[in-house]
C-alpha cells in the first residue's frame, strides 16, 4: 500500500461561503433553513437505503496496526469498500515478460489477504499518472516511449495489468481508469488517444469477466466547472460505454465550498447522466484547510462536513445511486507526519476530511452514516 498520496490538481479556489447555523443546529440541506438536530429531514426521508455505503482503505497512519484497524473499520462501518490502486505500473514487465516488481506484487498480495468477506469490494486502478497528464509512471521511474497510447505493447501491458489485479482481488465492480476526464482538460491531445485504447481494452476484459461492471471515474467537481461542450462530451462518453457510472467528487478541490455550489454539483450530474451513478470516492473537510504555500484557505468544520454529506446521501436516496466511498474514514495527522518535504502540503488536501478525527473521535457526521447504514 502506497504511503502517501501524489494526487496533485490545479486548484482554483474561489469565492468562499459557508453555513452558518447555531452549534445546537443543522442546516436543512433541501431548503439552507436551520432546523433542529432530531428533524432533519434525511432522516425522515429515507427510510429504506437503496444504496451501499462504504469507504477506501486509505489508513490513518504507516504502521501494520493501522491497516487492520483500517480494514476492521471497514468492516463493521459499510456494506462495501474500496481498493484504490492509484500508484506505479509495471510497465517493463508487463511488455517484455519480466518477473513483476516485488514491490508492485507485495502491495496486490497484502489487499488480497485483508479481503473483507460479505462487503462488496469496488477496485479502481490509475492509468494516468497523478497530474493526470500522462501515462502513470513505471516502478522504475520511467514512462514508456509511445508514438500514440492506441499501440499494440501499451494495449496489451495495461489488459495484463488489470487482468492480473482482478484475478487476485476478485471485485464486484471496477473501474478501469481513474478521473479520465482530466486528460481531456490536462492534455486533450490524449484524449482520442485515450478513448481508442480503452475502447480495445474493456472489450478484452468484458470477454475474460462477463459478469463484472466496468467503468471509468471522472471528476464531478471539474465536470461541474466545465464548458458544456466538455460536459456534453465526457457525459456522451460515459453514458455510452459503461456499465455504471462512476464519479470522483473532492468539493475543495474545484472551489464547491458552499452548499449552493455542492448541490449544484449533483444536479449537474443527475441531470447529464442516464446510466445509474456510483460515487466512487468522495470527501468534505472537517476542519479549516490552511496550505500558504499553495495559497489556500478554505474555511471548514464538522457541521459543514455532515451539512454535505447529508446532501450526498440524499441525493443517492432519491436518484438511485448504486454506492458512496468516503475517502477514509479517519483523519491520518499520523501518516501526514511521514510525508516527504515534496509532497507535504499536497498531502494535506485530505487530512482532514475523515469521519472521525485524528484521535479517533467521532465527528457529528458519523452519527448521520450510522443511521443511515442502519436503515
Amino acid at each position: 500500500m502506497k504511503k502517501f498520496p501524489f494526487k496533485l490538481f490545479v486548484l482554483f479556489i474561489l469565492g468562499l461561503a459557508l453555513l452558518a447555523c447555531d452549534k445546537n443546529e443543522d442546516e436543512d440541506p433541501s431548503t439552507g433553513e436551520c432546523c433542529p438536530n432530531d428533524q432533519l429531514p434525511i432522516l425522515n426521508e429515507i427510510d429504506q437505503r437503496n444504496f451501499k455505503m462504504g469507504f477506501t482503505t486509505w489508513p490513518y497512519n504507516d504502521q501494520l496496526g493501522g491497516q487492520d484497524t483500517t480494514y476492521a473499520f471497514l468492516r463493521a462501518h459499510g456494506d462495501i469498500y474500496a481498493e484504490h490502486i492509484d500508484d506505479k505500473i509495471p510497465w517493463s514487465a508487463w511488455i517484455d515478460s519480466t518477473a513483476l516488481p516485488q514491490e508492485f506484487v507485495n502491495n496486490i498480495q497484502g489487499r488480497k489477504g485483508r479481503r473483507i468477506n460479505g462487503n462488496e469490494l469496488l477496485v479502481s486502478v490509475s492509468l494516468f499518472n497523478n497530474l493526470r497528464t500522462d501515462l502513470a509512471e513505471d516502478y522504475n521511474g520511467s514512462t514508456p516511449a509511445y508514438d500514440s497510447l492506441n499501440q499494440p505493447n501499451l494495449i496489451d501491458a495495461y489488459f495484463k495489468h488489470l487482468d492480473y489485479i482482478i484475478t487476485e482481488l476478485q471485485p464486484d465492480q471496477m473501474v478501469l481508469a481513474l478521473e479520465v476526464n482530466e486528460i481531456l482538460r490536462n492534455n486533450p491531445g490524449l484524449w482520442p488517444e485515450y478513448l481508442k485504447m480503452i475502447n480495445e481494452i474493456r472489450p478484452l476484459i468484458k470477454n475474460k469477466y462477463p459478469n463484472l461492471p466496468l467503468s471509468e471515474s471522472v471528476t464531478l467537481h471539474n465536470l461541474a466547472n466545465a464548458s458544456s461542450t466538455e460536459l456534453q462530451e465526457v457525459s456522451h462518453y460515459i453514458n455510452s460505454n459503461h456499465d455504471f457510472a462512476s464519479v470522483s467528487l473532492h468539493p475543495h478541490l474545484g472551489g464547491l465550498n458552499d452548499l449552493t455550489s455542492y448541490r449544484q454539483a449533483l444536479q449537474t450530474l443527475n441531470a447529464n447522466i442516464t446510466l445509474p451513478i456510483a460515487v466512487v470516492e468522495t470527501s468534505a473537510l472537517a476542519e479549516d484547510l490552511i496550505v500558504p504555500n499553495l495559497s489556500i484557505n478554505i474555511p471548514a468544520d464538522e457541521q459543514f462536513q455532515k451539512a454535505l454529506l447529508e446532501e450526498l446521501l440524499l441525493n443517492a436516496h432519491r436518484e438511485h445511486y448504486q454506492f458512496i466511498i468516503w475517502w477514509c474514514h479517519r483523519d491520518y495527522d499520523s501518516l501526514w507526519q511521514t510525508f516527504p518535504p515534496s509532497v507535504k502540503d499536497l498531502g494535506q488536501l485530505w487530512r482532514d476530511t475523515g469521519l472521525l478525527d485524528e484521535d479517533g473521535n467521532e465527528r457529528s457526521g458519523f452519527a448521520v452514516w450510522e443511521e443511515i447504514l442502519s436503515r
